[in-house]
């Protein structure tokens, strides 16, 4: 056992080095701090070998940082006032960190959380522990507690438990057991069977700890405020009976309350193993029901089983209030318990207004629905992305063709080739070795109404008249008075006698497949009054796009001020933009491969002097 005349390990300025980043592990810390009213946090630092910088955490209900590094050199250097090094390192490499930090001046006591070190570096470090004066808990450990003062990790569980075991202020009772599990369960007895744990130990269940139930067991006997000693042992090893020996030969005059799991074991027909690594009986002398008679008869209070290990506890401190060695306390208000807003909210505990809605698709559950359809299902039941813009934009499954017809539109208005103004200035800075998002974006931004924003223009106009009950004649009479030109209406090579194949697909396929198209019928008539005085004022593709979209949402449910509302919204401009997005990318990507000298055309040397003098 180190011999250190300090039989405190803990108390309220007691801070800690934490090793791997354990963000859950670091906030259970914190909180505890923030029930226990004290004045600095209880870690220290965090050492990350893989990144440092600053961890964001809360302390109560506000936000704090703590500094995180990689080496544990770094960490106690500008750190010297932390003394606990608590190790979340792996099985691997806890024995390297752990002895790194035993070696370090200012570091006092290490808590090992890894389970299943090689015994020999088990061995090790605990000889170098006591060699150097300091402690060791674990390894195989959940940590320790003293109660209003300090804990190491996720010890004593949550905030709710914490304050429920009364373990933010401290009682008259320490304990110390193997199990880290059954460390919470006697909190839990203790915090109802008297005023509550001044500290608590869990030394780990593996089979050499770094320091035993004797070790700290003398600690509890040195201190004054500890009235009453409680040990919860087990099956296995061998190590309680120093504690008998001690009882027996007077150096523990503390009562203790003893008892050992595991004393079921005589049942069995053979030879069995509980849980941790030391908890196997070897010998009569390791069985569960032998330690507990010999705690018996070295004058320690031992239950006769478990379930009346509280009221053991109970009836001592009962005894030691009335006799005055113990004198209670008034019951300090616990603080409220703050609740992080995600667990809350999975409680249902609390309620927040949204700062916006989204009503097109939920990512909450286990798998995404795009307007409460699983994607799945989705995939399954093939509905292509004019079925996915349909759920997306119109929150209703669409009938095959006309998600089909959506998938036509993006077809035929991908690409326009490299010639038209987006094309173009996507190439253009391509070529200036922009990224693929900034090239892209620079030819999107040079749509607008005289290039692709003709497609809601079109529906718009055609939309008024058409729903007004107007003639067509009035609409081409009216848009000549104004001096306007019809959106929809003309193209530059094509003409009546050269027709546009793209806008011929789109015609034959409505006729064929679309319930109704009142909007196309008035869109022709009017081409037929304008191709009457120049033939190459037809119905452009974007006219025919714009008029068609609109018989689509007429024909799958929506009444014409829906469409109306719909169409002002610039949906329709969002389909060019998407089937204009595919032929840029595929632009983009290409002029990357010529500059690559991926591959090369006859015209390229032309292309490349045009553009590298633009």
């Amino acid at each position: 056992m180190p011999e250190n005349n300090d039989y405190s390990l803990f108390d309220r300025s007691t801070q800690a080095l934490v090793y791997n980043f354990q963000a859950n592990a670091v906030q259970r810390m914190l909180d505890f701090d923030y029930a226990c009213r004290r004045e600095t946090p209880s870690v220290a630092a965090i050492i990350n070998p893989t990144r440092s910088g600053l961890h964001k955490c809360f302390w109560g209900t506000q936000e704090t940082f703590i500094s995180m590094y990689r080496t544990t050199a770094e960490a106690i250097a500008d750190h010297p006032q932390a003394d606990v090094f608590i190790n979340f390192a792996s099985f691997r490499s806890a024995y390297a960190t752990s002895m790194e930090a035993l070696k370090a001046n200012t570091i006092r006591t290490v808590a090992i959380i890894a389970e299943g070190i090689p015994e020999r570096d088990a061995r090790r470090l605990a000889a170098t522990a006591k060699q150097t004066n300091k402690w060791i808990i674990g390894a195989a450990t959940v940590g320790a507690i003293a109660a209003g003062a300090f804990k190491i990790g996720d010890t004593g569980g949550t905030l709710e438990n914490i304050i429920e075991s009364k373990l933010h202020r401290a009682g008259s009772v320490a304990y110390v057991s193997k199990s880290g599990g059954m460390s919470n369960e006697i909190n839990n007895i203790i915090s109802r069977c008297s005023d509550g744990v001044y500290e608590g130990i869990a030394i780990g269940g593996d089979l050499f700890p770094g320091s035993t139930y004797i070790d700290h067991i003398m600690r509890f006997q040195q201190n004054p405020d500890i009235k009453i000693i409680v040990i919860l042992g087990e099956i296995g090893g061998t190590d309680e009976y120093a504690v008998v020996d001690a009882i027996r030969e007077g150096k523990i005059d503390k009562p203790v309350v003893a008892w050992n799991i595991g004393s079921c074991s005589k049942v069995f027909p053979a030879e069995i193993q509980f849980g941790h690594a030391g908890a196997r009986a070897g010998s009569a002398r390791e069985r569960a029901e032998i330690k507990n008679k010999a705690f018996k008869d070295a004058g320690a209070i031992v239950p006769t089983s478990f379930d009346d290990f509280g009221d053991k506890i109970r009836a001592l401190y009962d005894s030691l209030v009335k006799s005055g060695n113990i004198v209670a306390k008034a019951e300090p208000q616990a603080p409220p318990v703050p609740q992080n807003y995600q667990t809350a909210l999975r409680a249902g505990t609390i309620r927040r207004s949204t700062n916006f809605v989204c009503t097109i698709s939920d990512e909450r559950g286990e798998e995404l629905h795009y307007c409460g359809v699983p994607i799945s299902s989705i995939i399954e039941q093939n509905y292509g992305i004019g079925g996915v813009i349909g759920l997306l934009w119109l929150k209703r499954r669409l009938p095959e063709w006309a998600a089909r017809f959506i998938e036509i539109v993006l077809e035929i208005t991908a690409d326009h080739g490299p010639a038209v103004s987006g094309a173009h200035n996507a190439i253009v800075a391509a070529r200036a070795g922009k990224d693929l998002v900034s090239a892209l974006v620079s030819g999107l931004l040079t749509i607008g109404p005289r290039f692709g924003g003709a497609i809601n223009d079109a529906a718009l106009l055609f939309l008024q008249y058409c729903d007004a009950g107007m003639e067509p004649e009035k609409l081409v009479t009216e848009m000549k008075i104004a001096g306007r030109n019809i959106p929809g209406i003309g193209h530059r090579i094509k003409s009546v006698t050269n027709p546009d194949k793209r806008v011929e697909i789109l015609r034959k396929f409505a006729q064929a497949h679309f319930p109704m198209t009142p909007y196309l019928n008035f869109a022709l008539e009017v081409e037929k009054l304008t191709t009457s005085k120049k033939d190459n004022l037809i119905l452009n593709v974007d006219g025919c796009v714009g008029t068609l979209c609109c018989d689509l949402l007429r024909s799958v449910g929506l009444k014409p001020a829906e469409v109306k509302e719909f169409v002002e919204l610039e949906a329709l401009n969002a389909l060019f933009v998407i089937g204009r997005s595919i032929g840029f990318v595929g632009h983009i990507l290409d002029q990357r491969r010529m500059k690559q000298g991926l591959y090369r055309h006859p015209y390229d040397d032309i292309l490349y002097k045009i553009q590298d003098a633009l």
